[in-house]
């Protein structure tokens, strides 16, 4: 571990909490002594982790890392991430939305990135494959693209979030390509007539090759995102899928750990199970001190000494109203 990582803290990603999706009042208490941020919108998970352990977002290369977690293998080729995406016309912009944890099924998915392949890969030397629910570009040459996944971009004009400089209108060009050639695909006609919103852009980012693995101290891992595995084996670290609960991360680690709660099951339930067992295992010594990153912008510092801050007892962004 790192001499400056308290090896008795955990980072746990948790489900969203403001906005009163936290139903249990001691535990609204209990998160209103700690020390509490709030920044709306969802955070780029990787980035976000890797700053609370004090250690690099990787300025490219992402998609190969995510790749790399799904396969176990370093990726040696140039790779960038294809998400799925609607881009929504209106008045005088378009707006991104990313489609989430089940929106799309496998067999659409491979629909789409084979039509991808034989329309627009090859003779532009350009191939477009499918991983499980993640799709990706590989190209014989470096492309600019965006440096964030869709879901950071959700809900906004994506143009701020594209590359610019060298390389923009490549991206743009070849992001055009792709929009034309999914248009009136059999795909986004059935998902229109069943009332779903097409897939009619990809959003193309962390383009790059998959850095040399190298050796360096991080705790534990327990998550199914890729991308977070990615990471942790570039740097041979230890990487686990979500074990289900807190406790099993508790006894899977003897030096802290980070944790990750799945997307496909951002339910209140899950939430307040999760903070009542880290609420106990701070109680009880287990953990020295509790980071805790809610998908929906919220941020908790917890330490066992912030229960005798006995005059806070409510926070406005835990509260039924929309936090502000």
């Amino acid at each position: 571990m790192n001499a400056s990582y308290d090896k008795n803290a955990a980072i746990v990603v948790l489900p969203p909490a403001t906005a009163g999706r936290l139903r249990d009042h001691s535990l609204r208490a209990w998160l209103a002594q700690s020390d509490l941020s709030y920044q709306p919108g969802r955070a780029d998970l990787l980035a976000s982790v890797a700053g609370e352990l004090g250690l690099p977002r990787p300025e490219s290369g992402c998609a190969a890392l995510r790749m790399w977690g799904q396969t176990g293998d370093r990726p040696t080729k140039w790779i960038a991430a294809l998400d799925p995406v609607y881009l929504e016309p209106r008045l005088d912009h378009l707006c991104l939305h990313a489609h989430g944890a089940g929106d799309i099924s496998a067999r659409e998915l491979r629909r789409l990135v084979d039509h991808l392949q034989q329309t627009l890969g090859g003779a532009n030397q350009f191939g477009f494959t499918r991983l499980g629910s993640c799709g990706y570009l590989s190209s014989s040459q470096a492309l600019a693209t965006a440096s964030v996944p869709a879901y950071v971009v959700d809900g906004q004009m994506p143009d701020e979030y594209l590359p610019d400089g060298d390389g923009s209108a490549s991206y743009r060009n070849l992001a055009s390509e792709i929009e034309m050639a999914l248009h009136e695909h059999d795909v986004n006609m059935q998902r229109e007539a069943n009332g779903q919103r097409p897939i009619n852009a990809m959003w193309l980012w962390g383009g790059g090759v998959a850095p040399e693995q190298t050796t360096r101290p991080q705790p534990p891992l327990f998550s199914d995102d890729p991308l977070l595995t990615g990471y942790w084996y570039s740097a041979t670290a230890v990487a686990e899928p979500w074990l289900g609960d807190i406790e099993a991360c508790l006894d899977g680690s003897v030096a802290g750990f980070v944790a990750e709660t799945p997307v496909r099951d951002d339910t209140p339930e899950l939430l307040e199970r999760c903070l009542i067992e880290l609420r106990e295992a701070l109680r009880a010594g287990r953990l020295s001190s509790l980071t805790l990153l809610f998908r929906d912008g919220l941020r908790a510092y917890v330490r066992r000494s912030h229960a005798l801050r006995v005059w806070r007892r409510r926070s406005r962004w835990l509260e039924d109203a929309k936090p502000q």
